[in-house]
């Protein structure tokens, strides 16, 4: 089943819940191996750097979680409770990031190395001499039809940058960009002893979703399988503030009533 992209935000009325002080939306069924699973997007603050991972996690999922279900623990909340970000003052703009963004390819669903501070955080990161074989084997590849490769060079660590985003809803963001998550293994780990909460960690957008990390207790459970469950991106992608998606199997329970939002493409 292929993801549906929205515009706008995805929390409408018709969707929200509420149980022990806590507010969530209603994401709509997903069947993955024969499994019928409901989504729950949990509503949060705007969640700043530094923050306890574990206090907000007990404070906004604890009242909703029950045995068997999997928490999706979007990848920018738990690198913004480790403050593993970079402020776009503190990148100093060269030559080869100027030059090279001018070729890059621009996404309109989020953004990519045509910013140029967002390429050279890369190149502070993963060294000149790479960021330039990766782009010309990119240029190459794009005009046989083949994308990706810039990305399959460099590595997922470059492709979950975010921020540096000046369209973003949180002005933050702007300036702002965010890390993958230090450890997210062991972040997982973590929540599973303190909260006894099955969970992963995921970087997810309208177009794909990469798993980082899962609990012990997911091990035996694929990432294409964790990635399905979430294919459609039920986090959303515009200022819902629900960086916690609750996946729960329902098995042939009737489920919850819901209004699903009208797709612009598919």
């Amino acid at each position: 089943m292929a993801a549906f992209w929205y515009e706008g935000n995805r929390n409408t009325a018709e969707n929200e819940r509420q149980n022990g002080g806590v507010t969530y939306y209603i994401r709509g069924l997903r069947e993955v191996d024969g499994g019928r699973f409901e989504r729950y997007a949990v509503k949060t603050h705007f969640i700043e750097r530094g923050e306890d991972l574990i206090a907000v996690l007990r404070r906004y999922v604890s009242p909703l979680y029950q045995s068997g279900d999997i928490v999706m623990l979007g990848e920018k909340v738990v690198s913004m409770c480790q403050n593993n970000t970079v402020e776009m003052k503190d990148v100093k703009l060269g030559f080869w990031a100027k030059f090279l963004s001018r070729f890059a390819t621009r996404n309109e669903h989020g953004i990519g190395m045509d910013e140029p501070y967002k390429l050279q955080l890369a190149i502070n990161l993963k060294g000149l001499p790479k960021i330039l074989w990766a782009s010309f084997a990119g240029g190459i590849c794009r005009l046989f039809g083949r994308r990706g490769v810039f990305y399959k060079i460099v590595g997922q660590d470059i492709a979950g940058i975010d921020g540096f985003y000046s369209h973003s809803s949180f002005e933050v963001y702007h300036t702002l960009a965010v890390l993958n998550p230090k450890e997210p293994d062991a972040v997982c780990a973590r929540v599973l002893a303190e909260l006894a909460m099955s969970c992963v960690i995921v970087d997810a957008n309208d177009i794909s979703v990469e798993v980082l990390g899962k609990s012990p207790d997911l091990a035996e459970k694929s990432d294409g399988y964790l990635a399905d469950l979430i294919e459609d991106n039920p986090a959303g992608q515009d200022d819902e503030l629900t960086p916690f998606v609750l996946v729960r199997d329902i098995g042939g329970a009737e489920a919850e009533p819901y209004v699903p939002l009208k797709a612009v493409d598919s």
